[in-house]
């Protein structure tokens, strides 16, 4: 499998600044892969240690804060040779080791010239925790599910990515690479972008072992949530994740406590619903008021809307059937389109530094899916899972705010056009969002400068 996060990663390992890193990713996302990978390909060695299979090589951190005298416990301990250059280490499972993860700042300081990479499952959680931590003193990396550009590429399907990176103007796609791109993004939205589960259907075209890859991932999920430390909230965790499903179906898909449990109150539920977002298990959008930069100072803090990790991971827990994969474009409308709109949030998370918002009017009711800020501009962003529609909201979006809209954004089943300020992108251009934008913004900004001459 080719995963993009590899050119992340070689920037960082060139980097004159570099601190070491620390990898952060759901389970089973395919972090330790990437990372011996990553050494595999541009190390000469790699020295891998887990301290979740050798508990004993934590002691090594707990008796001494001399990083030479842990890396030669480490050496000695299991065999391995490391050299500072050549050698990429990887600490693994370190999410409950507090004292590996704050060793990183002695690393950093006296040992810069180690290429460290610390990963581990829920190291969102652990470092949410009020240990000593190395603040300054490390680089972080998230990787996330794999994209649709990576599944058409481990699908055997190069020519397809190559082909949509190489898009530079706004303009329809011809029908040879509209249509089976179109097919593709259907096979994705049953797969989704965990790694075994693509691997799955990708080398063996097993349907039920995909089925059952991604009902071993959720079952890993269910059973991290009884690592919370307050016991009392694992069921309160567990219901939340199992309302995911029923709440995206909603016709307005903002989050109610009541669809978790008749009666629940936030109060009860704030620290499970928090636990699943530091776990990065869920993505938590915020409404927000007006397109107003800082984003966050226009946050409704009582109002939000929860996705999940992955769309493969949402379609196998609303257990629809990977049959509906045949069905036309059932799988784009069902649940009111909460898996394309759980598809489209997914890939606007990787490409843009501040998360997503939503925006919503009552009397008359109009929403705007997403709000997503590109530089200093932001954008309203619409996702209609079917083709030929009109955009009521978007178009209420912009009388409410014209001065602050230099376009608006449709992702849909129609082909790529920009009319007027509105871009529409097939769905299955989602990877492509910055880059798109970026275009049709200098596409209105000559068209202007030809109107004014």
């Amino acid at each position: 499998m080719e995963r993009l996060i590899l050119n992340k990663l070689m920037k960082w390992k060139n980097s004159p600044y570099r601190k070491p890193l620390i990898l952060k990713g759901v389970r089973q996302v395919g972090k330790t892969w990437v990372l011996k990978e990553f050494g595999r390909r541009y190390y000469e060695n790699t020295a891998y240690f887990n301290f979740e299979e050798n508990e004993e090589y934590r002691q090594f951190f707990e008796t001494t804060k001399d990083v030479n005298r842990i890396l030669q416990n480490l050496m000695m301990a299991s065999g391995q040779k490391i050299e500072p250059q050549n050698t990429l280490i990887i600490f693994d499972e370190v999410q409950d080791c507090p004292k590996v993860i704050n060793s990183m700042k002695y690393f950093c300081e006296n040992a810069p010239q180690y290429h460290i990479a610390c990963a581990g499952s829920l190291l969102g959680i652990a470092l949410a925790k009020p240990f000593s931590f190395p603040v300054g003193k490390v680089n972080f990396m998230q990787i996330d599910p794999m994209t649709f550009t990576e599944f058409l590429l481990a699908n055997g399907d190069a020519n397809l990515a190559k082909y949509l990176n190489q898009v530079d103007t706004i303009e329809p796609l011809p029908d040879a690479f509209f249509n089976p791109l179109y097919e593709k993004l259907k096979m994705y939205y049953v797969t989704g972008g965990m790694p075994e589960a693509v691997k799955m259907w990708t080398e063996a075209r097993d349907v039920s072992a995909m089925q059952e890859a991604l009902s071993g991932i959720i079952g890993a999920y269910e059973r991290d949530f009884a690592k919370h430390p307050n016991v009392s909230e694992f069921p309160k965790i567990s219901m939340i994740w199992k309302s995911a499903p029923s709440q995206l179906a909603r016709e307005n898909k903002k989050f109610m406590y009541k669809v978790v449990k008749e009666g629940a109150r936030a109060r009860e539920y704030e620290d499970a619903l928090q636990w699943l977002v530091d776990a990065r298990l869920v993505h938590k959008i915020y409404r927000s008021t007006a397109p107003g930069l800082p984003m966050s100072a226009y946050d409704d803090l009582s109002a939000f809307k929860i996705y999940l990790v992955d769309v493969g991971i949402l379609r196998r827990l609303s257990q629809l059937s990977p049959t509906a994969f045949g069905e036309g474009n059932r799988l784009f409308t069902e649940f009111k389109g909460a898996l394309t709109e759980n598809f489209v949030l997914q890939t606007l998370i990787t490409q843009f530094e501040v998360t997503p918002r939503y925006w919503s009017q009552t009397n008359p009711s109009y929403e705007v899916d997403f709000m997503i800020q590109r530089e200093n501009d932001i954008f309203p962003v619409e996702v209609k899972s079917e083709a030929n529609i009109n955009s009521k909201s978007l178009k209420k979006f912009k009388e409410r705010f014209q001065d602050q809209i230099k376009l608006r954004v449709r992702f849909s089943l129609d082909n790529l056009k920009l009319d007027d300020d509105v871009l529409n992108i097939p769905l299955f251009m989602a990877d492509q969002t910055d880059r798109l934008i970026g275009l049709a913004l200098d596409k209105i900004e000559a068209t202007n400068r030809n109107a004014m001459e």
